[in-house]
Order: C-alpha cells, then structure tokens, then sequence
C-alpha cells in the first residue's frame, strides 16, 4: 500500500510539473505544442536515465525508483515510457518490437485520436 501512494503522489508531482510548463511554453509560442515536444523529450531523457542508474546500481532502491518513473514520470509524460521501452527492444536487438512498437502506438494513436474525435462528434456534436 506504501508504494501505491508514493506512485500517486509522485503522479500528483508530475502532473503538476507538466501543467505548469507546458503553460508556460505554450504562452512563449503558441503556433507549436512545445510544452508537449518539452516534457516529452524532458520525460524521455529521466525515465532513460533514473532506469539506467537503478537497474545498474543500488544507488535507486526500487520503491524511490517507481516513485521517480511510474509516479512523477509517469504523470509528466507517458511518452518517456514508450520511448524507453522502444529504445530498450533496439538495444536487446528486438528491433523487430522497436519498430512494431513505434508504428503502432505512432499509427495507433493517431487513428485512435481520429476515432475519439468522431465519436465526441457522434455524441456531442460538431
């Protein structure tokens, strides 16, 4: 139960980093999303670096590490997640899961956006 409420806590912790960033950011430069293109490359580069420093050292102890990843991590940016993992498969030479896993949740999540916005339409109207 313990390691549950550090994960919402740090989910809390992200989610509020995330919100004022990207508010900032987008009040910078309103033509691009680049409080998203931020904590996403921000997100990547931490989760790629906590889980490097915790699965090779016993610097992280695993709780502060779900707590930093699954938590703060995890409310900044779900992308460091998916980043991690396809750059993980290309370096255990599963490129055929890198790849499997870029196109998918690339085209997936693209034709998944599509559908949610036609069936907001169907429910909502235009």
């Amino acid at each position: 139960m313990a390691r549950f409420l550090w994960i919402c806590l740090g989910g809390a912790i992200g989610t509020g980093a995330r919100y004022l960033l990207s508010g900032w950011l987008a009040r910078v430069n309103p033509a691009f999303p680049w409080g998203t293109l931020a904590v996403n490359l921000i997100g990547s580069f931490l989760i790629a670096a906590i889980l490097q420093v915790s699965f090779t050292t016993e610097t992280i102890s695993p709780t502060l590490r779900l707590f930093l990843t699954t938590g703060i991590m995890g409310g900044f940016t779900t992308y460091s997640t998916f980043n991690y993992e396809t750059l993980r498969a290309f370096q255990e030479g599963n490129e055929w899961v890198g790849f499997l896993n870029l196109g998918a949740t690339v085209i997936g999540c693209l034709a998944a956006g599509i559908l949610g916005t036609w069936s907001g339409r169907l429910l909502g109207g235009s």
